[in-house]
């Protein structure tokens, strides 16, 4: 259930320190300086997506700093802010951001990284609405020197990994979906995969270039593919799901490499069965067990695809093996 938080029903003396407690209470303890006179308006609502904790911030100008006074004062609760990660997407207005000697300008629609274990600003001289995504430091799984690269810096959400990360970002926070917790934790695991992501692309260089990028995921594409050919559910869907794509951009993206993801996954799988019909007879296993190991639900199509690409049905590859010159 949503937590929110709003000034719209609190007297106007009172809205200071209601907002600092309501940021406080969403992010972790820090001061809150308002920019400019006038009535200060802001909501706050924050959700739970598994073991993410999702901010979203509507204010109007303002400063917050989490200082080394507020982290000498945190505590060892359950879960205590200070061992935290937070990837911030700024969807109106700017922002600048300071952290480890660092100072970015977060433009609308960038992305921003900074850890709440050490000390940081956020300045937004302008009303804006921001979202924030807060992680455990244990989920993220990224070496300390390796996180302190990335921190204080802004990201563009326009190309790039940044790109894909954002895209998948905005509605998810935008309206966080009521699901199981199995699900949730599955949605929870992908935010973390995405952003461990980002932090080694960031530290190998900086942005990529946009075709740089796609070879990439190509390549992240068949890692996957060779590790799940024995999962009979393995196909176009589940393999764009586990890369938080649509089925449309990876068809986009194999458009190229000659070959169909479908068919990349039967031609996997099949040569994995041609390789273990190869084998010793004293060690072979069955033709039908090997079809299954390797994702072939069904014996006859198995051996129709089978002979259609290597011109023999299983049984005559494992009796013809010691004369076929291996598959290349």
């Amino acid at each position: 259930m949503a937590l929110v938080m709003t000034t719209a029903s609190v007297p106007e003396s009172e809205r200071p320190a209601y907002w600092r407690e309501a940021v406080g209470r969403a992010l972790a303890p820090m001061a809150v300086t308002v920019r400019h006179g006038g009535p200060f308006e802001g909501r706050v609502c924050t959700e739970r997506l598994g073991h993410l904790r999702i901010t979203t911030i509507e204010a109007d100008a303002q400063r917050v700093s989490r200082t080394a006074a507020h982290l000498a004062g945190a505590t060892a609760a359950p879960a205590p802010a200070a061992d935290h990660v937070v990837v911030g997407l700024q969807t109106a207005g700017t922002a600048t951001l300071l952290q480890d000697g660092r100072r970015a300008l977060v433009e609308e629609g960038d992305l921003m990284v900074y850890d709440t274990g050490r000390p940081y600003s956020l300045d937004f001289p302008e009303r804006f609405a921001h979202r924030a995504v807060r992680m455990p430091r244990w989920a993220l799984g990224v070496a300390e020197e390796d996180l302190r690269r990335v921190t204080g810096t802004a990201i563009t959400g326009t190309e790039g990994f940044g790109a894909l990360l954002a895209n998948f970002l905005a509605p998810l926070t935008a309206s966080v979906p009521p699901c199981a917790p199995a699900v949730a934790g599955r949605l929870a695991a992908g935010v973390v995969d995405l952003v461990a992501t980002l932090v080694d692309e960031r530290i190998r260089g900086d942005v990529t270039p946009a075709a740089s990028q796609g070879e990439h995921l190509v390549l992240r594409v068949r890692d996957h593919i060779d590790r799940h050919l024995a999962d009979p559910g393995l196909s176009p869907g589940s393999v764009a799901a586990a890369h938080h794509i649509s089925v449309r951009y990876l068809h986009r993206l194999f458009e190229g490499e000659g070959v169909t993801v479908s068919r990349l996954i039967q031609q996997r799988r099949l040569e994995r069965c041609a390789r273990e019909l190869r084998r010793a007879a004293v060690s072979a296993p069955p033709v039908s067990a090997v079809a299954q190991r390797w994702g072939f639900a069904n014996p006859a199509h198995f051996s129709r695809v089978f002979r259609a690409a290597y011109g023999l049905s299983p049984r005559e590859w494992r009796e013809a093996r010691d004369e076929l010159v291996p598959a290349g």
